[in-house]
């Protein structure tokens, strides 16, 4: 008889890890990516990725429901467990300067398989916030639209189902357009991204303007109504609004001095966003008493309006508009660096690891992700699926966490240009901080996660461990991460 035939292989160290020396050599060469961000751009990255719709619609929910004028130290609790994350990512950024972001560094300290893992669910993460996003926009879109006196047809700006939808034709365009402008090129898109942050920063600094002159402190009290249980549940809340950052290290392949400048874009743009997200709060729950936010989807513009200022939700909107842009940019750019870092490493099939020899960007993998996210934009009604955004974030967080501590015991000896401090502390509360973030979503969104890794470890036995490059191989002939002319020792 002869041997059965598997469809996977048993011989394959799913926990062997790749030496750094090995990832930043096969970033070189014709599969390397173009150098020409700086610590400006990557802040301006990573406020863009964070500022968005959540400064606008999350503060007045959680004001209301949860922290009432605490709302400020909801945000720095949030704040505080995103920096833990924050020194963790700051380390391996500076370490492992290449594309793939906790994919990469996973790969470098936990093992192929940990790696997989997590770059299987940023995948889910990035695609998922991606669509949501642009629906988002999307909305804003259209109410802009009709404001000025457009009319946009409702079965063009709604998925099949809602409200006689038949495609969600605006989400659609935005993600063309983006994709189309990180296919030119990342000097192209950050100088983009660059202008659409300071019209988004110039919006939220004249909403405090006008409302830091109508804040009356009797709106503060009671400070925390809800007690101490409300603020934690309310910093579990506004944690969506941090969600992004972690794109900064996507970047890392394409940064000019990625030892001095990572850490100070992903820090950076950390800190300046939370400054902001605690000053606007601090305003707008004394501009209005927080139970009058419970009955409004748009708190900025209602508070607006209730001190006079009439055209305060077209400010809004265009605030919102630009912050939503620039999120769908950075996310769309974070997620084609992560697929193309696994492709390239042979786990997803090679075709997706190239770099237009011109343009110098993964043209292929960006119009993939490109064309994925639009169709499920402009087709999906995407609500406690969003959920899945948040998991996948906090489990990102845990691995990088997780891998400082595996690195700095597997390699004391190696050169760290940015040290994450207080180790094993910092990443300990990081893990501990986000695992109890997770415990506290709903069991639905646990479920789909299960399904959706479950779903990857299948691909991962079937194709991954089958193509996955050995140490020092190529993918110059796109044959699956095996060197040219070589034989798959699993066939």
């Amino acid at each position: 008889m002869g041997r059965l035939k598997l469809p996977f292989r048993f011989d394959h160290d799913i926990f062997r890890t790749r030496s750094i020396g090995d990832l930043i050599e096969g970033s070189k060469g014709e599969h390397a990516l173009k150098k020409v961000l700086g610590p400006f751009e990557l802040i301006m990255l990573g406020v863009g990725a964070i500022v968005g719709t959540g400064i606008f619609v999350v503060t007045g929910v959680a004001a209301a429901n949860y922290s009432g004028p605490a709302l400020v130290v909801s945000f720095a609790i949030a704040g505080s467990a995103c920096a833990l994350a924050a020194l963790c990512y700051a380390e391996f950024a500076t370490v492992v300067p290449i594309a793939g972001s906790a994919y990469t560094y996973g790969y470098a300290s936990l093992g192929e398989i940990w790696a997989w893992i997590i770059g299987w669910d940023l995948i889910l993460e990035y695609s998922v916030a991606i669509a949501a996003v642009a629906i988002g926009w999307s909305g804003y879109m259209v109410n802009l639209l009709q404001g000025a006196g457009i009319q946009f047809p409702a079965s063009l700006a709604n998925p099949p189902g809602v409200a006689g939808g038949i495609v969600n034709l605006p989400a659609i365009l935005i993600i063309g357009i983006i994709t189309g402008l990180l296919i030119l090129g990342i000097r192209e898109s950050a100088r983009v991204n660059n202008i659409i942050v300071i019209v988004k920063l110039s919006m939220v600094s004249l909403i405090i303007y006008l409302g830091i002159s109508h804040v009356n402190p009797l709106n503060w009290t009671p400070f925390m109504p809800y007690g101490w249980s409300g603020v934690v549940t309310g910093a579990a809340i506004v944690f969506f609004a941090y969600i992004g950052f972690d794109a900064v290290s996507t970047a890392a392949e394409e940064v000019r001095d990625p030892q001095k400048s990572l850490p100070i874009g992903i820090i950076g743009s950390l800190i300046i966003c939370t400054i902001l997200y605690i000053v606007v709060s601090a305003i707008l729950t004394g501009m209005v008493p927080y139970l009058e936010f419970r009955d409004t989807s748009a708190p900025v513009a209602y508070a607006l309006s209730r001190i006079g200022i009439t055209w305060g939700s077209s400010l809004v909107s265009v605030g919102a508009i630009c912050g939503i842009t620039s999120v769908i940019l950075v996310l769309l750019y974070g997620q084609t660096r992560i697929f193309f870092a696994m492709a390239r490493d042979g786990l997803l099939p090679c075709t997706f690891g190239t770099v237009h020899p011109r343009l110098r960007t993964p043209v292929k993998v960006t119009l993939l992700v490109g064309c994925a996210t639009a169709a499920l934009a402009s087709l999906l009604p995407l609500t406690a699926i969003a959920e899945l955004v948040n998991i996948g974030t906090l489990a990102a967080f845990i691995i990088v966490a997780a891998g400082v501590l595996a690195m700095r015991r597997t390699r004391p000896d190696l050169e760290r240009p940015f040290r994450t401090p207080l180790v094993p502390w910092v990443p300990v509360l990081c893990i501990i901080a986000c695992f109890g973030l997770i415990l506290a979503l709903p069991t639905v969104t646990h479920l789909r996660f299960v399904i959706w890794l479950a779903l990857g470890l299948v691909i991962y036995f079937s194709y991954g461990v089958k193509h996955a490059r050995a140490a020092g191989s190529t993918l110059d002939a796109c044959d699956g991460g095996r060197e040219p002319g070589t034989r798959d020792p699993g066939a």
